[in-house]
């Protein structure tokens, strides 16, 4: 290396801004041509200078002596990157690494993000995005030899206690890369130590709750009051809620009455304006919502858990508003339909147990289990099945960032005994075990992960028949454009759908994710992928990308950002409800029977910690991806075009907003993050 001298190349390493990802080893580099001509091992090393410091940008400058088998208007198109053991801190974590040519002024970028082994010679292409098919045998074999150390760092596991066998895949251990930054660490437990003593303050001067009044004393500083908390007794935000709430895809147009739930003309005359069932029905104006899944889950010792049925109606101010009520699944004496012709508070207990059951819904499987956990499996076979120079890996993984670290934290203390679930929910941990494995049954790709699809199957696709559906009509926009972000870039890569049945990573990744979940030789489990484990045309690889990107961004906002607005009055929506749950449609309920149904303060206080911090957005908005992994100049374009499209989506939905009582900014792309992070 010169450094007095003007160059004819400069290598510029950048080292990753994360947690041990600088070294104190030696660092060599092998420059090669288009013609394969390459340099010697050039020892990289500035003297007087800490090199390869973590988050540093270093530049070597490469004189003619250390360049002489290049010509100078060499397009170095390869390198051969690698590190010796020497010193405390070997370890080095590499983003990427960039060299210049000095008389073409080209500049060829090698992405690496990789953690580099000592004595590891990685060779790198320019660009380094190709299907395994079509590189040099070199290279394919070090490929292969890297998904085989990649599979013993992520390794398959089932972390669901014994008793709940079925559960879903998640990685054994979390590998370093994974991990939460000291800084993410330092943010997060800051944030919580600040909740946590406020909440105790509060809990200890105001230990009991004798009125709804008394609600108002908890809120503070760093306790809002939630926007919602104003609208919390109203027939038209309660089914509002059904559409633009925690719990959004539940909702079903009703094509005929269960025999479970026997409503009648007399019953529903008041609330049809002179309809009869039938009628609303073949207008199209009739929704329900069925938590039967929640149907015998075990609860805590004197708690319990409705599965109610709930059935909407659209009157002709084009306002949805609910019309009955049944709190259990199997009808009769002591399980009545109740209406809004029962006592003003009655029905408020009644849409405050039924909102009770929908937390637990949303909590158990809406949230954690159909969002975190269901996005850990891809991104296991991801790191598993995909070569950090696969394209899709590039187009993945931005949206798998601090998964693994954030579901890790959430089974061992908020799932684990006596963590948050066993404290502040009526099923606790064990009813929640359970739901998640009746949910992991029943949802499939095809019909529950792609949006459309999903709309179509439950009725709910045309905003005439159901307006102010704000979830539908928000999703949509960015379901399409994330769409069309993944066709344009599968299509630059994959010329022929030989061309994808010839991609034998892309086929073991389907293959494990498509393969049952059973015991240590199983796979992912994932119900309804298109080709069921091999893929065979382009258009089913772009169904399911488009999925995974859709539900780890999007999804997860949906359910994740609104929860302190939901949560954070606990009438609105309880976490937890003590005694039982109404059984007469003449009992005349006062304020007092809605009070004594609330927990305690510590209870109350427990909930808003946890749901302010999760509902908390600390990583960038998406699009704006905190690591580029995309470099090919024929993609960029397409990133590009992408974040236009969130720009433009955002000017609609602040459009949007401006006539929507309360708002709904939570899929406003400036709110959603790249990845499932808190």
């Amino acid at each position: 290396m010169y450094l007095f001298q003007k160059p004819d190349f400069v290598v510029v390493i950048y080292t990753g801004n994360r947690d041990l990802a600088g070294t104190n080893a030696h660092i060599y580099i092998k420059l090669y041509d288009e013609h394969n001509n390459s340099t010697p091992a050039i020892h990289l090393d500035n003297p007087i200078v800490n090199d390869f410091e973590r988050g540093s940008i270093d530049s070597f400058k490469l004189g003619s002596n250390d360049t002489s088998a290049l010509v100078k208007s060499s397009k170095v198109l390869k390198i051969e990157l690698w590190r010796d053991n020497h010193g405390i801190g070997a370890e080095w974590f590499v983003e990427k690494v960039e060299v210049q040519n000095k008389q073409t002024n080209e500049t060829f970028v090698f992405p690496v993000f990789r953690w580099v082994r000592a004595d590891v010679h990685y060779t790198i292409q320019h660009l380094d995005t190709d299907l395994p098919q079509c590189v040099p045998a070199d290279i394919e074999a070090q490929r292969k030899s890297e998904l085989a150390y990649m599979k013993s760092r992520y390794e398959l596991d089932h972390k669901f206690p014994s008793q709940y066998p079925g559960g879903p895949c998640q990685i054994k251990k979390v590998p370093l890369e994974e991990m939460f930054s000291g800084k993410d660490i330092l943010t997060i437990g800051g944030m919580a130590v600040k909740l946590k003593a406020t909440a105790a303050y509060t809990a200890a001067l105001k230990c009991k709750v004798n009125s709804l009044s008394d609600l108002g004393k908890i809120y503070s500083k760093e306790f809002n009051r939630p926007e919602r908390a104003a609208y919390w007794m109203s027939d038209e935000y309660f089914a509002l809620q059904r559409l633009a709430g925690l719990n959004h895809s539940i909702i079903e147009l009703v094509t005929h009455i269960p025999e479970k739930f026997p409503v009648t003309d007399d019953l529903l005359r008041p609330f049809l304006e002179g309809l009869n069932i039938s009628q609303a029905i073949a207008q199209k104006r009739l929704y329900i919502c069925d938590l039967h899944l929640l149907d015998g889950l075990t609860c805590k010792e004197n708690r319990k858990l409705c599965s109610p049925i709930a059935l909407f109606f659209v009157g002709a101010s084009r306002k949805l508003k609910p019309v009955a009520i049944q709190l259990f699944q199997k009808p009769g004496e002591t399980n009545p339909i109740f209406t809004p012709a029962c006592h003003h508070m009655t029905w408020t207990l009644v849409k405050m147990w039924y909102n009770h059951a929908d937390a637990a819904y949303h909590q158990g499987l809406t949230h954690l289990g159909f969002t975190h956990l269901l996005m850990e499996g891809f991104s296991l076979a991801t790191h598993r099945h995909l070569s950090i120079s696969h394209p899709m890996y590039k187009i993945l993984a931005p949206h798998f960032l601090n998964l693994h670290a954030i579901n890790s934290l959430a089974l061992s203390e908020l799932l684990a005994d006596g963590g948050w679930v066993d404290k502040t929910m009526n099923y606790g941990n064990k009813g929640m075990y359970e739901l998640m494995l009746r949910g992991y049954k029943v949802w499939s790709l095809d019909h529950h992960g792609i949006l459309h699809n999903d709309l179509k199957r439950r009725g709910v696709v045309d905003p005439e028949a159901l307006p102010d559906y704000h979830y539908r009509d928000d999703a949509i926009l960015l379901y399409d454009a994330i769409s069309d972000y993944v066709k344009g870039y599968i299509d630059l890569y994959y010329t022929s759908q030989q061309s994808l049945m010839d991609d034998y990573e892309i086929q073991n990744w389907v293959e494990e994710l498509a393969k049952e979940r059973s015991g240590s030789h199983g796979g992912i489990g994932i119900l309804g992928l298109p080709g069921n484990g091999s893929l065979t045309s382009l258009d089913q690889l772009k169904d399911i990308v488009t999925c995974v990107i859709y539900i780890s961004s999007v999804g997860h906002a949906a359910t994740n950002f609104l929860q302190y607005d939901e949560y954070g009055f606990p009438p609105n929506f309880p976490l937890t409800l003590i005694g039982n749950p109404p059984n007469d449609p003449t009992y005349n309920a006062s304020e007092s029977d809605v009070v004594k149904a609330l927990p305690d303060m510590v209870t109350i206080m427990d909930s808003l910690i946890i749901t302010k911090i999760l509902s908390t957005k600390s990583t960038k908005s998406l699009g704006d991806f905190e690591v580029q992994y995309i470099y090919d100049p024929r993609a960029i374009p397409l990133v590009n075009n992408f974040r236009k499209r969130m720009l433009e989506i955002t000017q609609m939905i602040d459009t949007r907003n401006k006539d929507r009582r309360p708002s709904y900014n939570y899929l406003d792309p400036k709110y959603i993050p790249n990845s499932i992070s808190i």
